[in-house]
């Protein structure tokens, strides 16, 4: 809900510009993303449960602070806080179902749900977000900030019900040594590429919640309000609809497959939107449709790949180097801002067209390169800590 509407929150209060709009979009989530990967390490030493709700507890004052913000340098401060709480949660959440899960497919399918349940939230966001954000009644936002202290009360029973055993990084695994996770990620060389091509395809995706927000506002487009919640709204209940029956139609597809195909779609989504006239209502729901195809079909597949590639022990760690995933959205309203200031809105969707097929080559590249091998990997990684236990 939040995020296109800060952009025209910072227009419509404060009057900035397409770059200035998009510098503070972007420095509120940069380093969000640098944290990210500091605590999916983190969670796997200390605990998915004690993350989890310290990114609760983040998250309920950065939504309370939004409701009562009117001053510049308060929405930058709220802004940092909402990108970081995003960036504590997001990689022992996902790692968590897999100290959960043992089966991969039931794994997989949970991971698909997670996304599903995200969206289904978010079909509801825009209806929210037009009272919250676009009549200027920030204290709407409080009633997330509530959400979020019963999601932490829910957690704290949860997690008292949650038994140990097979469960241990529910609770924290303090023979995992930051130091030593980075040399194994290093030597992933697969896995550095799916990130590098991933802050791409976020980059390319980031676009349509800060650039085109702030391209359309600035064209003069007829019924903007109307346009922008209608588009989250299609985004949101097209994934609804449609990303369990694509996650069956391309059931028989390994996931590099479905990662292209969902890129193919992306790349369509990009000219439509650089031909699109801007005062065409109906064309710009076409092309947020399309674009939510491959939504539906890249975002839970890449959680799932994350999955995959990730050694057990190590899971929270590579949910947590995923979180640089970020970087893409974090430059995204920036790149875009500039662009739209000296080029326009179509030049800036003919160049996304073209990093789609960059990001293409990248996954081709994948089948080239070398992985590690974990189990003499692994014990590096314990080595230095196991020592130290005693006996």
């Amino acid at each position: 809900m939040v995020w296109p509407f800060l952009a025209i929150l910072l227009f419509k209060k404060f009057e900035l510009d397409t770059t200035e709009i998009g510098l503070i979009l972007s420095a509120s989530a940069i380093g969000a993303a640098l944290f990210g990967f500091y605590v999916g390490a983190l969670s796997d030493r200390y605990g998915r449960r004690n993350i989890l709700l310290l990114g609760s507890v983040i998250n309920l004052f950065s939504f309370a602070l939004l409701a009562i913000t009117h001053t510049l340098p308060g929405f930058i401060l709220v802004m940092t806080l909402c990108s970081i709480g995003r960036a504590v949660w997001e990689p022992p959440a996902s790692a968590l179902i897999g100290d959960l899960i043992d089966n991969q497919s039931n794994r997989e399918l949970a991971l698909q749900l997670r996304y599903f349940l995200i969206n289904a939230g978010a079909a509801l966001g825009p209806i929210v977000g037009v009272w919250a954000g676009l009549s200027a009644q920030q204290s709407t936002f409080g009633l997330t900030s509530l959400s979020y202290l019963l999601l932490a009360l829910a957690f704290v029973w949860g997690f008292a019900k949650t038994g140990t055993g097979h469960l241990a990084n529910v609770r924290g695994d303090s023979t995992v040594a930051l130091g030593n996770t980075l040399s194994v990620l290093r030597k992933d060389h697969v896995f550095m590429v799916v990130i590098i091509a991933n802050i791409l395809t976020m980059f390319i995706y980031a676009h349509m919640d800060s650039s085109l927000v702030q391209y359309l506002t600035r064209s003069g487009t007829v019924r903007l309000v109307e346009l922008i919640s209608s588009m989250i709204f299609i985004n949101a209940i097209t994934i609804v609809l449609l990303q369990f029956p694509l996650m069956q139609l391309m059931h028989s597809l390994d996931i590099k497959e479905r990662i292209m195909t969902g890129l193919i779609i992306l790349a369509v989504a990009q000219m439509w939107f650089a031909l699109n006239p801007v005062h065409w209502f109906w064309g710009w729901m076409g092309a947020t449709f399309v674009l939510s195809l491959a939504e539906a079909i890249l975002f839970p597949t890449m959680s799932v790949q994350i999955d995959r590639l990730a050694p057990e022990h190590l899971r929270g760690t590579y949910f947590g180097a995923a979180s640089f995933y970020a970087l893409g959205w974090a430059m995204a309203p920036l790149a875009g801002g500039v662009i739209l200031e000296w080029w326009g809105g179509s030049v800036l969707y003919w160049m996304l067209l073209a990093l789609c097929g960059l990001v293409f080559v990248l996954y081709r590249i994948t089948a080239y390169l070398s992985r590690p091998q974990w189990p003499e990997l692994e014990e590096q990684v314990l080595t230095s800590s196991e020592s130290a236990k005693p006996i």
